[in-house]
């Protein structure tokens, strides 16, 4: 029984002594939005929205928002983007049109409304802004785009 019990109380030294390490290792370690999780941050202080459309970096690369989205509805049961964007109403508000890709379901047939798997915008899309990065990036963009 004691040969138990000193074989268990060996086998936690270790454990114990890792989970103290890493504790004391994420004490250092500090945010990259500059605030704690709790500290509400204005967004117009992290970023600003960038007007005109910026170059994409890459093929296939899917268009930026060139506009702000934050008060924009998109949810299973309304898309604001499609107010717009939407093939029906893009030529009248002068607005770019969606890839015919939207409008393909899984299959490939076309379909008259945007298929359900192109229909959350910002899954792809995001604003885009002029904000510093948070981690180095050495990406370099195509010589082509």
């Amino acid at each position: 029984m004691r040969k138990s019990i000193a074989t268990g109380a060996m086998a936690l030294i270790p454990v114990l002594l890792a989970s103290g390490l890493a504790f004391a290792q994420s004490a250092q370690v500090s945010t990259l939005r500059g605030a704690d999780v709790d500290e509400p941050v204005i967004l117009d202080e992290v970023h600003r929205n960038v007007e005109g459309r910026m170059q994409r970096n890459y093929r296939q690369q899917p268009p930026l928002i060139p506009h702000k989205i934050d008060q924009y509805q998109i949810d299973i049961r309304t898309n604001q983007c499609l107010s717009c964007h939407d093939w029906t109403k893009a030529g009248e508000r002068n607005a770019p049109t969606l890839s015919m890709t939207h409008y393909l379901d899984r299959e490939g047939n076309e379909l008259d409304q945007i298929a359900g798997t192109r229909y959350f915008c910002n899954q792809c899309h995001v604003p885009q802004a002029d904000a510093p990065a948070l981690v180095d990036n050495l990406f370099q963009p195509s010589a082509g785009n």
